[in-house]
């Protein structure tokens, strides 16, 4: 049967190259594209912008003075003997709280206080979430590679299936052979779509630590090499004077102090001043005086005793964010040197020597001399080798990133 050519008319042509250009084509994501989405859009960065601007509200609550009051009460006089007078009658009152300094200057500090936590809860927040947002990220590389991996892997078992295939229909071969490959094969695929799945859970990751609406894309980048890091002792020095959350425990301590110290001020009585006229007929009669309340049952025992509780709280929290903080110094700069020890290791000749085993196996299998036992046993321990090797890549990396978090500094661009 000759074979024939099928001309396809122009307008069909347009159509499908049109229908192509239409298309939406997945976005290509950097990483710093998705930082800086990351810094518009991510929600939390919302929250503590509006933490900030309650905190700078609450400044001026405290700097507010106390309202006077103004009072008028009208009434009339009617009398039922010769020496009384018959006419209105008001009675008219002016009251000024007198705040006095210390008790102001208390309540401001205070204030300031909580301003100065909530700047250092932000700084804290943006390291958090650049932190969030790279790991995802590179969490997203890691799947990746795993899939190209696993589908690399697939392939090459499904070409040996084939060739086993051709060797049992010409009798060079038992038929176990063919079902050893099938088996194989299916175990292949399961890790493929194993791989796929963790891909598509490290997408969900990363959209969500970025915050915004994100359509199909396509990640672009590599895992970056390492820089020289200084010795642990030097590291934990300026991580204990740079990180924000510990300068924010510091901040709450000082906080607590000021509270506690408007609480004592607030012992001390609030005067009123209060000036008092009043209408009868036929006279005006005027008062001046000054309310001050008297501290016999209520001196604040309780509020001073809750601030006290509350400023050994903050104390005892800065104690902890700073062991915290130690721990996770120590946690993240031994994976680094452990994940680097990995990668030397298999640098060095790990993964050379399973690439020359799987090509030995591969060899001796097609002469004859070895079964396809050993061929799957070699590219087994290639694609163990392999993926131990991406593991140890992206462990690395995000130890340099947890670094990053703990000094604020930038590890990857020394």
């Amino acid at each position: 049967m000759p074979f024939r050519f099928r001309v396809i008319p122009r307008c069909t042509l347009l159509a499908v190259l049109c229908c192509t250009l239409a298309w939406p084509q997945p976005e290509v994501l950097t990483l710093e594209r998705a930082l800086a989405l990351a810094q518009e859009s991510n929600p939390q960065f919302r929250a503590v912008n509006a933490a900030m601007e309650g905190a700078q509200a609450g400044i001026v609550t405290a700097r507010q003075y106390p309202n006077p009051e103004l009072n008028a009460n009208f009434g009339g006089q009617q009398g039922f003997n010769f020496d009384n007078v018959n006419g209105r009658l008001g009675i008219y009152s002016f009251s000024q709280p007198l705040e006095l300094y210390s008790v102001r200057r208390a309540r401001i500090h205070t204030a300031e206080m909580a301003r100065d936590s909530t700047e250092f809860s932000i700084a804290e927040t943006r390291l958090a979430v650049r932190s969030a947002v790279k790991q995802a990220f590179y969490d997203v590389l890691r799947r990746e590679a795993e899939v190209d991996l696993t589908e690399g892997n697939l392939k090459l078992i499904d070409d040996l299936r084939r060739r086993v295939e051709v060797q049992v229909r010409v009798g060079e071969a038992a038929r176990l052979e063919l079902i050893r490959a099938d088996a194989e094969v299916a175990s292949a695929r399961n890790q493929v779509r194993s791989s796929e799945l963790r891909r598509s859970t490290a997408f969900a990751g990363l959209r969500a630590a970025i915050g915004a609406p994100l359509g199909e894309f396509t990640p672009e980048g590599k895992l970056d090499e390492p820089g020289v890091l200084p010795p642990l002792n030097t590291l934990r020095d300026e991580v204990l004077s740079r990180h924000p959350a510990l300068a924010q425990a510091q901040a709450e301590i000082r906080r607590a102090e000021a509270r506690l110290g408007l609480e004592r001020e607030l012992r001390k009585p609030q005067p009123t001043v209060r000036t008092e006229m009043e209408q009868q007929p036929g006279i005006r009669l005027f008062r001046m005086g000054v309310n001050l309340p008297i501290p016999a049952w209520n001196r604040r025992e309780g509020e001073i005793a809750e601030a006290s509780a509350g400023l050994r709280q903050a104390r005892a929290q800065a104690d902890v964010r700073r062991l915290e903080i130690g721990a996770a110094l120590e946690r993240a700069y031994g994976v680094y040197l452990v994940a680097n020890q990995q990668l030397a290791a298999f640098e060095a000749g790990t993964l050379r020597q399973a690439e020359a085993a799987v090509q030995a196996a591969e060899a001796a299998f097609r002469f004859g001399e070895r079964g396809i036992i050993e061929v799957l046993d070699a590219q087994r321990v290639l694609r163990g080798v392999r993926q131990d090797f991406l593991n140890a890549q992206f462990d690395r990396q995000a130890a340099l990133i947890e670094l990053e978090r703990l000094q604020a500094i930038d590890l990857t661009k020394k």
